[in-house]
């Protein structure tokens, strides 16, 4: 590479260094613009992104599973087929309800492809008729900000009453846009009339819902012109509450007067009759999610809240509570001020650093361009959508001891030339002009090695792709800063040192300085002479190094997962008993937990550990989430409240799963390992299923298993028999009357307020409770008698499916299973392969298997790496092949990265990391930082070359040179991540194996830029002219010490 002649006083880096005004004008921008941008920044805890899913969901009330697939999940698939841009479509028909999720190629139009699926649904004529009308929605991810619940032993009334009236303080905030209750019951106006009465009256449920829904009518009819104006005509009979229902006349009696519907039947009202519950901290309880949308900030929304809950607390009714069950925007703030305190400390070795080796205002002016270019790159985020996030606060952290790297070089090198005794402005321009090439390769190298983060699929990708988009500005931002603002500054700093206390430094810095260049002469010269006189050797025992590492990593021995489990402020287990268990009966285990865990908090301090107890029931799923008092403050961490939590409630043989977790809301969270299995028989699947929990249960390391198939409820299915339909009667007709008699006859729906309110006409609770109701039971047949059903129908007993999954048109079944330790799990999933799913598919034919979950996760992003980054070498190789001039010499340059991947992996196996998909992304992205120095090292000896030295000498100078500003870049790019490897937080534990392998991975590629690089330099050059070592190798005259 051909450096500009030191005498050429034109050029952009000559005209900058002249005009000192511009470019201090250009940093001035730089840091203030970038410091206004991040105060107006958006601020998150994650990165907002949206899915590239669309969902469709339908309401089919009192519907069994297969009745849903049957009815509506067919259809849909059907009709969504063949929509261009779907790559997958999975459904789930549960009891009343069908899901349909269509996940889009990477590369479709979102918003076309979900304006096509809307219309194909839309089109479907076939759905049941007591089907809802389908949702069909863009899948997004809500930002919560913070839950409060609103908690007391009163009645349901009471606490919806204060649930509303808080909702609607809330919503007056200007802060406050968006929030949802949950664990609230619908509003509903319960009619419930006896069937001796039916029958007295002549009378079906399906009549008094007719004439309830008839009279209650609000409809506009028009208006009327007169000479005094115009006239609006309105029928206005509506009926909202209870009360007003039950004036409607049903009959009408002989002597003319008629009877109300409060004389014939019970009108009250109510809630949604259903088998769930809620309670926080052993009270009843309402929780209101607050979500904030657009540029709100958590802290802003945070704030918002708290203040209204501390103006309406006053106003409560005795026994109401309101309490803050978790916030995430102390979760930010804590973040935040993890990775804030990591960089300052980063920052602080990187100045120590630079200042140790080279002189203190070189060192300042080089550890400037940090803040420049981070404040810089501020400028630009907003611009591509990138908020103040944990994501792109850790970005800033990897790129702090990087980013400096240049401007290092640059410095270094103008430091050299003052030292050959230039002056200050021709040092800075002939010093920058030298290694503009070099820094402009290692930027772009840098930028490429990043990329393949930004095209990893799937929610991870969307995670971390703002990551190489922030260190992408910074880099470009320091390339700038390096080349246009540094040298204008080092060129115009006045030499000598003023004060005692700058004398002091200076002296000092020279002391470190000198002993650096003593220890090059004496120790690095002589070793790198060895080395060169034994390059085979050397390169043979870097290849053994390689082999041994990376097999060792291979073997699986290290272990490997999606994510590393960040363990949170919330534990949560979950039982699920068989399907149809008594309300009574999932009571009792949920009580049982409950009594678990505070036995646990009991032993170790319950003021310390608890924050709060939030229980859950939904039918027959019981859950428990405890949210924990702050890291620093609980005795023990979540993963440890789960263990001991599990030892404390022992065996539930009731229970057919239980599952513990303690990575609530973590990006590593969920079953470790997902087996799906296929076929077109139901009952296969289950034995199966069923198959496969077993074998799991036998291996060592599987815990809460789940073999995602239960028996479901019992069924009982009517067919009309030829006496039924010898009376008129129509299939139609008993299944209309069965199910108005026990899940009820729907009037109307209307809104009252906020609230969505349906008045719902049944037989009473204690004649629908039982198989003798429906013995008793007796349809209205068309001329008006009445016939018991058992002597019109069949009456078959069974079991209904609990659910039914399907992916592409085949019904599947999920079997889950934890793995401890989680990244052991590879392990697991290799048996499975090798033994027990191959006999699973010659015990059932026809069946197949697919692992989904973390399993697919990790696969997707292993794959999409692996392909990146065989592209991003390809293109780096290229981008060193053009300045070289030379197909073999960027070879040598790239040499460094696996021996970076050595140090990394010895980096995890030191810190007790095992490795994951994040830490293969640092491996990645350190392929273009560990490219740099041996950069430089072979531009330099190309240089000397170019000079008229031998390839021995050159190289030797090379490293001898070179070795100061190698060093400086490995110490200041560990030192500004070594705050985040050594964090004991395990906020950043998500983070950190990204940063070991980029830490480690320098550190290792530096010892392979000084001693193998070297080597394979002279093999190469021996490999087109064969040459002899010479016996001795005159020294290089040894620098002038300076005082």
């Amino acid at each position: 590479m051909p450096g500009g002649s030191q005498g050429q006083a034109r050029g952009p880096i000559a005209w900058m260094a002249h005009n000192r005004v511009t470019p201090n004008l250009l940093m001035l921008v730089l840091l203030f613009g970038g410091l206004f941008t991040s105060w107006t920044i958006k601020e998150e805890v994650f990165p907002d992104f949206t899915l590239d899913q669309v969902d469709i969901n339908v309401e089919y009330s009192g519907a069994s599973p297969e009745e849903v697939e049957q009815g509506i999940v067919l259809a849909i698939e059907e009709a969504i087929r063949g929509v261009e841009g779907i790559e997958e479509i999975t459904a789930t028909a549960g009891e009343g309800s069908a899901s349909v999720s269509a996940e889009l190629s990477s590369d479709a139009d979102v918003m076309r492809v979900y304006q096509d699926i809307q219309q194909e649904v839309d089109a479907i004529t076939t759905f049941p008729e007591d089907a809802e009308e389908p949702q069909v929605s863009l899948a997004s991810r809500q930002r919560e900000v913070l839950g409060v619940a609103v908690a007391g032993p009163v009645s349901d009334w009471i606490l919806r009453e204060v649930a509303e009236t808080v909702r609607e303080r809330l919503l007056l905030q200007p802060d406050i846009t968006q929030l949802e209750m949950r664990g609230e019951r619908d509003y509903e106006v319960q009619v419930e009339i006896d069937r001796d009465t039916l029958r007295r009256y002549n009378l079906t449920l399906a009549d008094i819902a007719i004439t309830i829904d008839n009279s209650s009518v609000e409809l506009p009819g028009g208006s009327l012109e007169t000479r005094g104006g115009e006239i609006l005509l309105r029928v206005k009979q509506r009926r909202d509450w209870a009360a007003e229902f039950a004036r409607i006349p049903i009959v009408t009696t002989d002597s003319g007067g008629y009877l109300t519907l409060d004389q014939i039947a019970t009108v009250r009202d109510g809630f949604e009759d259903d088998d769930s519950s809620q309670k926080f901290n052993g009270s009843p309880s309402i929780i209101l999610d607050v979500y904030r949308v657009g540029e709100q900030t958590p802290s802003q929304v945070a704030s918002a809240t708290r203040t209204v809950i501390a103006d309406i607390t006053p106003e409560l009714p005795p026994g109401v509570s309101l309490t803050i069950e978790h916030d995430m925007s102390e979760v930010y703030q804590q973040r935040l001020e993890l990775l804030l305190k990591n960089a300052f400390l980063g920052l602080a070795l990187v100045l120590i650093v630079l200042g140790a080796f080279l002189e203190f205002k070189l060192a300042f002016w080089v550890t400037l361009g940090i803040p420049t270019s981070f404040l810089g790159a501020f400028l630009f985020l907003p611009s591509m959508d990138v908020s103040l996030n944990m994501i792109s606060m850790f970005a800033f952290i990897v790129a702090l001891g990087i980013v400096v790297d240049d401007a290092i070089i640059a410095g270094e090198n103008i430091y050299e030339r003052r030292q050959q005794g230039m002056g200050n402005l021709a040092a800075a321009i002939a010093g920058a002009r030298e290694v503009s090439m070099p820094i402009a390769f290692s930027i772009l190298t840098n930028l490429v090695a990043f990329m393949p983060l930004y095209f990893i699929p799937g929610t991870m990708g969307k995670v971390f792709q703002v990551i190489p988009v922030v260190v992408s500005a910074v880099f470009l931002i320091s390339w700038v800063e390096a080349l246009v603002i540094l040298p204008a500054h080092l060129g115009h700093s006045r030499p000598g040192h003023y004060n005692p206390l700058a004398r002091w430094l200076h002296d000092r810095q020279q002391y470190v300085a000198n002993g650096l260049n003593r220890f090059v002469e004496r120790y690095y010269r002589p070793l790198l002479v060895v080395s060169l006189r034994n390059r085979y050797l050397t390169v043979a025992i870097g290849i053994a190094v390689l082999s041994v590492v990376l097999g060792y990593a291979l073997s699986g021995r290290m272990g490997f997962t999606l994510m590393p489990r960040v363990e949170s402020d919330r534990a949560i287990v979950t039982a699920t008993l068989p399907y149809g268990s008594p309300l009574e009966k999932v009571q009792q285990v949920e009580t049982r937990l409950v009594n678990a865990i505070e036995q646990v908090a009991a032993e170790v301090g319950r003021d310390q550990l608890l924050k709060s107890i939030d229980t859950n029931i939904a039918e027959n799923v019981s859950s428990i989430r405890l949210t924990l008092h702050d890291e620093g403050i609980r005795p023990i961490e979540a993963g440890e409240v789960t263990r001991r939590w599990r030892a404390a409630v022992g065996p539930l043989p009731e229970v057919e799963s239980l599952r513990f977790e303690s990575d609530l809301g973590g990006p590593g969270r969920g079953a470790a390992l997902t087996v799906e299995l296929s076929h077109n028989n139901i009952d296969t699947l289950d034995e199966a299923s069923a198959s496969l929990a077993q074998k799991l249960a036998e291996l060592p390391l599987v815990t809460d298993i789940k073999d995602g198939f239960s028996p479901g409820k019992r069924q009982l299915d009517f067919a009309l028999l030829p006496e039924g339909r010898s009376l008129g009667l129509t299939a139609e007709d008993v299944a209309r009357q069965v199910r108005n008699a026990f899940y009820g006859a729907e009037a109307l729906r209307q809104q009252r307020g906020r609230n969505e309110v349906k008045v719902q006409v049944r037989l009473p609770e204690a004649q629908r409770i039982s198989e003798y109701d429906i013995e008793q039971f007796r349809l209205k047949t068309p001329d008006g008698g009445w016939v018991p059903l058992v002597e019109v129908a069949r009456i078959k007993q069974g079991h209904a499916y609990t659910s039914i999954e399907r992916r592409d048109a085949r019904r599947i079944v999920n079997v889950t299973a934890n793995v401890e330790p989680v990244d052991q799990t590879n392990q697991v999933v290799a048996t499975l392969r090798s033994q027990i799913l191959p006999d699973l598919l010659e015990q059932y034919p026809g069946l197949s298997y697919s692992f989904q979950g973390r399993q697919a996760d990790t696969s997707d992003s292993v794959t999409s790496l692996r392909n990146s980054a065989l592209a991003a070498l390809l293109i780096i190789y290229t981008m060193l092949a053009i300045p070289f001039r030379s197909y073999t010499q960027p070879i040598l340059v790239m040499v460094a990265i696996p021996f970076g991947a050595v140090g990394a992996l010895l980096g995890h196996l030191l810190m007790g990391f095992s490795l994951s998909v994040v830490s293969l992304m640092g491996i990645i992205a350190l392929s273009g930082v560990v490219v740099n120095d041996s950069l430089v090292l072979i531009d330099y000896a190309n240089r000397q070359r170019g000079d008229g030295q031998d390839p021995l000498h050159a190289i030797i100078a090379a490293g001898t040179r070179r070795f100061r500003p190698i060093l400086l870049t490995t110490l200041t790019t560990f030192g500004g991540l070594a705050p985040m490897i050594f964090e004991t937080s395990v906020q950043a534990k998500m983070m950190i194996p990204m940063a070991i392998s980029l830490g480690y991975g320098i550190l290792f590629a530096t010892v392979i830029s000084l001693l193998l690089v070297p080597s394979l330099y002279l093999i190469l050059d021996d490999l087109t002219v064969r040459r002899e070592m010479p016996d001795e190798i005159n020294p290089a005259p040894a620098l002038e010490e300076q005082s």
